[in-house]
């Protein structure tokens, strides 16, 4: 070719096309790939000071969690100590003492029927505190009832028809518990403590 379209020397220009197309691509695509890379890597963060599986939603942790069971089941009503017609025996060497005893429990609002000596079958046959004789209604009854006012002692049942109960004197006997003990031995009966609950 001639004139000034004339090629001249030994060097062609290269036809390239732009490459700032390629460049905002490849960009974008580095973008995402270090995006995700740091996502992945806060929740890895987060899996070992947190504990991973650990860091269950509360709902999840409740539902797991195991319910509380009740510790002693529910205590039926107690007769009134007025209620409770005991009779009092002494079954040890000590005089007077049958008396005494059933004085202080009339104090402590209990109805008092018969007072003396303990027959053959008990008469200085009681080593401990004393025995607690009645039907077997009285059981679950006057026997709690009358027992929180003297620890240690022995219930027995006989064929007795009469709701009253014995209350026979051991060679142990020294004194009845405080009225403060006796109360707090009831309250304990009919309000059970509950169980603490589960830590879970």
């Amino acid at each position: 070719m001639g004139g000034k379209y004339r090629i001249t020397g030994d060097a062609y220009p290269r036809m390239r096309r732009p490459r700032h197309r390629r460049r905002l691509v490849l960009a974008g695509i580095g973008a995402v790939v270090a995006l995700s890379l740091a996502g992945w890597g806060t929740l890895q963060l987060i899996d070992v000071f947190t504990g991973g599986d650990k860091s269950a939603s509360a709902a999840d942790h409740k539902r797991d969690c195991p319910t509380a069971k009740p510790s002693a089941a529910p205590v039926k009503a107690l007769p009134k100590p007025a209620a409770i017609k005991v009779n009092v025996y002494n079954a040890t060497t000590r005089s007077g003492l049958a008396k005494s005893a059933a004085e202080e429990l009339k104090k402590r609002g209990f109805t008092i029927g018969e007072v003396g000596n303990a027959t053959k079958a008990y008469d200085k046959k009681v080593p401990g505190t004393g025995v607690l004789l009645g039907a077997p209604t009285a059981t679950n009854g006057s026997f709690t009832v009358l027992g929180t006012q003297l620890a240690g002692t022995v219930q027995k049942t006989d064929t007795r028809k009469t709701g009253e109960v014995d209350l026979i004197l051991g060679a142990k006997f020294k004194a009845f518990s405080t009225p403060q003990e006796a109360t707090a031995a009831m309250t304990s009966l009919t309000k059970p403590a509950p169980a603490p609950s589960p830590s879970c």
